[in-house]
Parts: structure tokens; C-alpha cells; sequence
């Protein structure tokens, strides 16, 4: 059984948004920082999937040889950048927290505060 490039690429996107958007609704820091990294993703998945790729043809040109339009390309690169900063960010900003809070609790208040109706 042979499946599409576009049916794999669909699912992939698919199932990565499904995974981060369970992994963003955590109550953790940490797995809401992966699940942001794998919307993220999904984000440059989709925007690769609108430059319509091929199989068995370079990334830059389309089926009868002339040039596709660069775009998707720069936007994924760029998405890349700005995700790998994004998420460095998030867990110095995750790990500082977790020093002055004692809890990664996405809410600031760790198991026994909460226990303790504060």
C-alpha cells in the first residue's frame, strides 16, 4: 500500500496540532513549553505543504522545471529561528519560575498550596 505525499503530510500535521494542543492544556511548565515547540511545527509543516512539494523533484522547481515560489521556504526558515528562540526563552523563563516559585505549576502554586486552600 503506497500513501500520498500529501496524505502523510496531512497527518503529520494533524496528529503534531493534536499533540500539542493536548501537551498546552498540561498544568506543567514543561510540557507546555514541548507542546508550544510542537505547534510550532505543525506551523512549518503547513507552511512547507503550501509550496505544493513533490516527490522525485527538487525543492525548487515544480514538475515542468521553472522555479516555485520561494516564499514558504523563507517563512518556514525564519519560522525556525524564531521558534528555536522562542522556546530557548520559555525554559530560561520556565527554570526561573520554578527557582522563585518552588513549583512549575503553570499557575504559580504548587501542590500543597493548593491543598491548603491559599
Amino acid at each position: 500500500m503506497i500513501i500520498s505525499l500529501e496524505c502523510l503530510l496531512a497527518s503529520t500535521i494533524g496528529i503534531l496540532t493534536g499533540c500539542a494542543i493536548y501537551l498546552l492544556l498540561r498544568a506543567r511548565t514543561f510540557p507546555v513549553i514541548v507542546g508550544l515547540t510542537l505547534l510550532s511545527y505543525a506551523v512549518n509543516l503547513f507552511l512547507f505543504a503550501m509550496s505544493r512539494p513533490v516527490t522525485g523533484v527538487p525543492a525548487i522547481l515544480d514538475r515542468t522545471g521553472t522555479p516555485v515560489d520561494p516564499l514558504p521556504q523563507a517563512l518556514v526558515l525564519t519560522a525556525i529561528v524564531i521558534g528555536f528562540a522562542m522556546t530557548a526563552y520559555a525554559i530560561v523563563l520556565a527554570m526561573r519560575a520554578r527557582g522563585e516559585l518552588g513549583s512549575d505549576h503553570v499557575d504559580g502554586l504548587g501542590g500543597s498550596d493548593k491543598e491548603a486552600g491559599k
